[in-house]
């Protein structure tokens, strides 16, 4: 067999996996220690390991670059500090491939595959799953996203744009009608997508089941009236058994959209639900900040929504740029890249990027110009509803952002024709 088909037959039979990793220690070697944790050996040679079954089940170490050290170790190591090695403290990018017949078609295997133990290493002072690359033949046994970016785009009646969304917020206390009135109101205001803040799901003073019918009624109400379809992500964050009721009510209800917090439901909840429930899935990452923020430990965005997307969801959260969270603009619009980005080559899976956190009429012309596509959901919260003349000129603002950055329009040349983009700017930007 020749090198070309030998190499082609290691790409469909496994996997690939990109590793930032800091180390006292020879980065080569401890590449070597992580394709063994994750595949086929421990720290010796066991009872019946012969080489065969290493040389069939084995990791494979494709790479290791070695980059710039750090002059202190980014975490703690027990380890380490018994054995008495010390710096200087190496860093290196390195691939690591897994064979799949290792894995199969189990996500929760593949997860524990591809990051597992090896956050718990001895030899490692950090530790950072990047990137995963999957082959097509694959990728074509998990989940596909039911709906994606056309299938959100059908059911919500924008055919081109952005969806404009919002956020409510029953958890402040609001009741079932409470919430089903500030929908009306948002409907009317002109909002393409409304969903449920990820800390309310079944609260008390707004059981799931009494707010899923009072909006649903609302929403349909306003359908029928205007002919214009208003997609609400409900809340629906719970064991599994119970999603799937709360999936069937929304359903029933004719409702199109539930929302989980992904991080917290499992992969396995959330491959189940998406199998039980033909309607949109949108996945809120909530707790990400916990796996990514330090640069030195937990998975990149890339690896993250490989994972997710691998569980059939059809939107994934991305944040929003000069938000009010802690990522860089940078990190969001690669997360945004990424959403858009298949996983595997021939497969359309894309999922639609949900971006939110401080948005406004002022956040669009650098959205645009970083993203340079309208194929994504842009929520404002207090962009819609604390404009200065109501939500409907919120939603307004918005819009005319959107219109003059794809046309090439700075805002502030649109503002003077367009009331509701002017306030917007004097308002919002004088908070800035």
């Amino acid at each position: 067999m020749s090198s070309s088909a030998i190499a082609a037959l290691q790409r469909d039979n496994f996997l690939q996996a990109d590793y930032l990793i800091e180390t006292p220690l020879d980065p080569a070697r401890v590449a070597e220690v992580m394709a063994g944790e994750q595949s086929s050996g421990t720290f010796v040679r066991v009872a019946h390991e012969t080489d065969e079954l290493r040389a069939r089940s084995r990791a494979v170490v494709e790479r290791v670059d070695e980059i710039e050290p750090l002059p202190q170790p980014s975490l703690p190591n027990a380890w380490l500090a018994r054995q008495r090695i010390a710096g200087p403290w190496r860093r290196a990018r390195l691939t690591l491939s897994f064979p799949l017949a290792n894995i199969d078609a189990n996500l929760p295997t593949l997860a524990a595959t591809v990051a597992g133990n090896l956050y718990d290493l001895g030899e490692v002072t950090g530790m950072r799953l990047e990137s995963l690359r999957l082959p097509t033949a694959y990728r074509a046994r998990f989940d596909l996203p039911r709906h994606g970016v056309a299938g959100t785009r059908r059911l919500s009646g924008v055919a081109s744009g952005p969806l404009i969304g919002t956020i409510i917020k029953p958890n402040v206390g609001l009741s079932a009608d409470e919430t089903a009135a500030l929908v009306r109101d948002l409907c009317e205001a002109g909002v393409d997508f409304i969903k449920d803040d990820e800390v309310c799901a079944n609260p008390v003073h707004a059981p799931l089941a009494e707010r899923v019918r009072a909006v649903m009624k609302v929403v349909r109400d306003y359908r029928e009236r205007t002919g214009r379809p208003v997609m609400v992500a409900f809340n629906i964050s719970d064991e599994i058994d119970a999603m799937r009721r709360h999936a069937e009510l929304v359903e029933r209800e004719g409702g199109t959209c539930v929302m989980a917090s992904i991080n917290w439901c499992g992969t396995s909840a959330i491959q189940a639900l998406r199998r039980a429930t033909p309607l949109v899935l949108h996945a809120h990452r909530n707790g990400f900040g916990m796996m990514s923020r330090d640069p030195a430990l937990g998975i990149g965005f890339q690896a993250y929504q490989t994972l997710w997307r691998l569980a059939g969801v059809d939107h994934m959260h991305v944040h929003g740029l000069s938000g009010k969270f802690a990522q860089s603009d940078d990190e969001v619009v690669a997360s945004a890249r990424e959403c858009a980005t298949p996983l595997a080559p021939g497969i359309d899976d894309t999922v639609l990027p949900a971006f939110s956190s401080g948005q406004w009429a002022g956040t669009v012309p650098a959205t645009f110009a970083a993203v340079r596509s309208a194929d994504l959901l842009f929520m404002a919260g207090g962009g819609i509803l604390a404009h200065p003349l109501g939500p409907a000129a919120g939603v307004t603002s918005i819009r005319q952002a959107w219109d003059a950055a794809q046309a090439g329009v700075p805002l502030a040349e649109r503002a003077r024709t367009a009331a509701e983009l002017r306030h917007a700017l004097d308002f919002f930007g004088s908070r800035e």
